[in-house]
């Protein structure tokens, strides 16, 4: 019997090659992102107002490692005598109350019709599980990140009090030696604590809004008595009358305040961030507050209570780094831990225990 070849039905067609799974502008951003250049790289840059390498730099004061933490304080000193010449503007608010709706509506003004350099420090929740925050304030404010004179950065708040991140007071410097005048501070608007961020901005905004029960119930005191002005935002369509009532409210309890060390009293506006509306009145206020507090010396006196503030923070910072990153004060933590769950020590011996250990530590290195 001869062989014969027989043809079959089926054939191979040549395919085409699987594309990467990773875009390469992804892979090469990463790559840019995980090298770690010498302090003069990140420093020219910065001072050249590069986006991508301030963005780098604000990595490096987030991150945890000794190495980057070197590198970011040598780059935070050398960009120091080139900062603190913009104005600070911390914006808080409940959740819901429509911040970064409001952040993009009014930094697109300034922006555009002002010539504003803007950059927006915008603060997300992070997990007190995972450890991990959404970080979406980009896409929640597209507009305005896609213009040239804007910079936003959102940050993991971290677990720090009044969702203020720890590392923003490097980032506010590094920002303004970048050629920025103008910096919004938006905070998670927890209602814990919002003194950090007071402690750190030249003018404090409070967003509020009308028609969510008791205007006047949710809201503590405290929060109130540091804003410098209280904006009723989404004050539009069938929400106007009541916004206007909630202003009048707000206006009337603002006065019962003793009058502030700045000698402002803190008014209260209506704003519709999507008409938009209110967002012109609003700035004036601003500038107003300015020329007031720098003729009367305020501004210059609330900047070094500041600075005194942050050699404390950054204190409090170092000696808990020392604290966590030291093998010998985690063990001995731990032992401690284990003494105060058993109730065998209370939580204050354990204190000054570990404080103890630490201090002859010290003497021995």
């Amino acid at each position: 019997m001869q062989n014969k070849k027989t043809k079959s039905a089926l054939k191979v067609q040549k395919g085409i090659t699987a594309p990467d799974s990773i875009n390469p502008l992804a892979k090469e951003s990463k790559k840019r992102s995980s090298t770690r250049y010498k302090a003069s790289y990140y420093i020219k840059g910065i001072l050249s107002g590069e986006r991508a390498v301030l963005s780098q730099a604000i990595t490096l004061t987030e991150s945890t490692l000794l190495r980057d933490q070197q590198l970011a304080q040598k780059i935070i000193e050398a960009c120091l005598p080139y900062a603190g010449n913009s104005f600070r503007i911390g914006i808080t608010g409940v959740p819901g109350v429509g911040k970064s709706t409001f952040i993009e509506a009014l930094g697109f003004l300034l922006v555009t019709k002002y010539n504003k350099k803007l950059a927006v420090l915008a603060i997300d929740p992070s997990s007190a599980r995972s450890k991990g925050s959404i970080l979406g304030d980009k896409t929640r404010m597209e507009k305005l990140a896609t213009n040239n004179n804007a910079f936003i950065r959102p940050s993991p708040s971290a677990g720090s009090l009044g969702g203020v991140a720890q590392k923003t007071r490097e980032s506010i410097i590094l920002c303004e030696a970048a050629g920025y005048d103008l910096i919004f501070v938006e905070t998670v608007g927890v209602g814990q604590s919002e003194t950090a961020v007071h402690a750190m901005v030249d003018f404090f905004l409070l967003l509020m809004l009308a028609g969510a029960g008791d205007e006047l119930q949710g809201i503590k005191r405290g929060i109130m008595e540091m804003a410098d002005a209280l904006i009723i935002n989404k004050a539009d369509g069938d929400n106007y009358q009541k916004a206007l009532l909630a202003k009048t409210q707000y206006a009337n309890a603002l006065h019962l305040f003793p009058r502030p060390p700045s000698h402002w009293r803190p008014e209260t506006a209506l704003c519709s961030s999507l008409k938009p509306s209110g967002l012109e009145e609003i700035w004036k206020m601003i500038l107003d507050y300015e020329q007031q507090t720098k003729e009367n010396g305020y501004f210059t006196l609330k900047r070094k209570e500041q600075n005194i503030q942050t050699l404390n923070t950054s204190l409090e910072d170092k000696l808990r780094q020392r604290f966590s990153s030291d093998k010998a004060m985690q063990e001995k933590s731990k032992f401690l831990e284990k003494q105060v769950a058993a109730q065998k020590i209370s939580p204050y011996q354990a204190a000054e225990q570990l404080l103890q250990f630490f201090i002859e530590k010290l003497k021995t290195e």
